[in-house]
């Protein structure tokens, strides 16, 4: 068997302009996850990566974690996040606020889940989006890759919340409700896992967070 870790980024910049950078507490959380593997003898045959640049940095923070010289990853466009604001504008075309209460933060995720299932159903085709069955291809595709290639070895994944969900769900076969609850659950720079062979993935853990267990670290746990 093969071990597949699949890596959740470090928090991001939710509310700034540019939410596609890890916030200081992001990077944080990417080294102690790092320090984690580190720690704990774990290491990686293979990494593989989201080409977004919260994908990159939180590597970037793991690879620094575990002192490891070369951060080498092996770029893959599948395991690239949806866009939220197109998925909500899909279902509420009118202008909303910028969440700025709790409140607010919420009615933003009710809004994205109801998104989520219709592009998930095929009933939305969000702008510059892909049809759903593309971007489950796209997570598939990385799975494949790594039963394809990497049988016997330690791989490590580093993506988004939709993307690890997606494949989560697609190994379990859960519904895209089920999907939808696992994608909004998942904790900034989350571990999950499965075992794999040449055949089939099996789920071993989901959205774990080992390297934030202390309760030092307890307020070091965030989701968006």
């Amino acid at each position: 068997m093969g071990n597949l870790y699949l890596v959740r980024h470090g928090q991001a910049s939710f509310g700034a302009a540019d939410y596609d950078n890890l916030s200081e507490l992001g990077h944080k959380q990417s080294v102690k996850l790092g320090e984690h593997f580190r720690d704990t003898g774990v290491t990686f045959d293979a990494v593989i990566t989201g080409t977004l640049k919260r994908h990159v940095q939180t590597w970037q923070g793991i690879a620094q974690g575990m002192q490891r010289d070369d951060g080498d990853a092996l770029a893959w466009p599948g395991l690239n996040e949806y866009d939220p604001a197109a998925i909500i504008h899909a279902i509420h075309p009118e202008p909303l606020q910028k969440a700025t209460t709790p409140e607010q933060v919420k009615s933003h995720f009710r809004l994205l889940r109801t998104g989520l299932a219709a592009w998930m159903q095929g009933k939305t085709e969000p702008i510059g989006m892909p049809k759903y069955a593309d971007f489950l291809g796209g997570v598939t595709s990385a799975l494949d890759h790594v039963r394809a290639n990497h049988f016997g070895k330690n791989v490590l994944i580093v993506s988004s919340g939709g993307p690890i969900s997606t494949a989560v769900g697609h190994v379990l076969g859960a519904s895209p409700e089920a999907t939808i609850e696992l994608n909004l659950r998942i904790k900034n720079s989350a571990l999950s896992e499965f075992a794999f062979n040449p055949k089939r993935h099996v789920l071993v853990s989901y959205n774990t967070v080992p390297h934030l267990s202390s309760k030092a670290d307890s307020e070091w746990v965030t989701y968006a």
